[in-house]
């Protein structure tokens, strides 16, 4: 086995008390299964039906609650939006579980993490209502992030990213990567399981117009409108993280699934009237079923 090399004080910084620069963790503080949420208000809207609650703290964005549930310790941890974000805390999250933080060398064997994300989504198709939850299948990152890491993709996902750049008419090749079978098949088995696109914004990517116009005004209908007819795949929902914690669940071998509450129906231009409620049940669903 060729030997590990020790990763700079500035390639992973810590402080003062050990713990990872942003998320403020030590090792102990992370659970075999992990629940985020974009929302750092969220993590108290899932620890509040732990049995009881051990550790409480928080950095920026990043809240993290750690306890029990049904006898079983769960941590859970807010994000923020984005998959920049994502990509600190899964980077963070790895480290804590695979790396020797005393001698900055990665540990011989890695440990593999159950990351479930709970978040809310906007639906593209009119065949998903409001209110309902989605488990996603597929995740189509159009924001950059996989530029910057050597993402394989199998033939499927590669034909889909070629046939959704030429068929929405994008300037770039989005990527495209498949979350965990197991976890979908345990937490999300009775969901409308969907393909999700992850934008790197909340407003001209997602097809909003406020002040400033989208240079793109036809991407919301040419995403609700792809249809891959070989295959039957399309394009359920959108939000902000999901094919950033599937693309570096596969790079650093985790087990990732994402579900939605579908909060918004951009097609029928709708919000859900009972949204705390939406999330609230996903919440109440996945943790009845970890």
């Amino acid at each position: 086995m060729p030997k590990q090399r020790r990763i700079a004080e500035t390639d992973l910084i810590l402080n003062r008390d050990g713990s990872v620069y942003h998320l403020n963790l030590l090792p102990k503080h992370i659970s075999p299964t992990v629940i985020t949420v974009g929302d750092p208000d969220r993590v108290s809207s899932v620890s509040k039906y732990f049995d009881q609650i051990d550790f409480k703290i928080q950095k920026r964005e990043f809240v993290t609650h750690v306890g029990k549930f049904k006898g079983k310790k769960l941590t859970v941890i807010s994000t923020g939006m984005g998959t920049d974000n994502i990509e600190i805390f899964f980077t963070e999250l790895d480290a804590l579980v695979n790396v020797d933080l005393r001698t900055r060398i990665p540990k011989p064997e890695q440990k593999r993490l159950r990351v479930i994300r709970i978040g809310t989504s906007g639906s593209l198709q009119k065949s998903i209502p409001l209110d309902s939850h989605v488990v996603t299948d597929y995740a189509i990152g159009l924001d950059n992030l996989m530029h910057f890491y050597n993402l394989k993709m199998d033939a499927f996902e590669k034909r889909k990213a070629s046939d959704i750049q030429r068929k929405v008419n994008m300037p770039f090749t989005p990527y495209v990567v498949k979350g965990s079978s197991t976890l979908k098949d345990k937490i999300g088995f009775d969901m409308m399981a969907g393909n999700t696109v992850t934008t790197p914004g909340f407003y001209a990517p997602q097809g909003r117009a406020v002040r400033l116009h989208p240079k793109y005004p036809r991407l919301l209908q040419a995403l609700t409108d792809y249809h891959s007819k070989s295959s039957g795949f399309k394009l359920t929902n959108f939000e902000m993280e999901t094919a950033g914690y599937y693309s570096l669940g596969r790079l650093l071998g985790h087990d990732v699934l994402s579900v939605n509450a579908i909060i918004a129906n951009r097609v029928d231009r709708k919000f859900s009237l009972n949204a705390t409620a939406t999330i609230d049940a996903l919440i109440r669903k996945v943790l009845d079923r970890i």
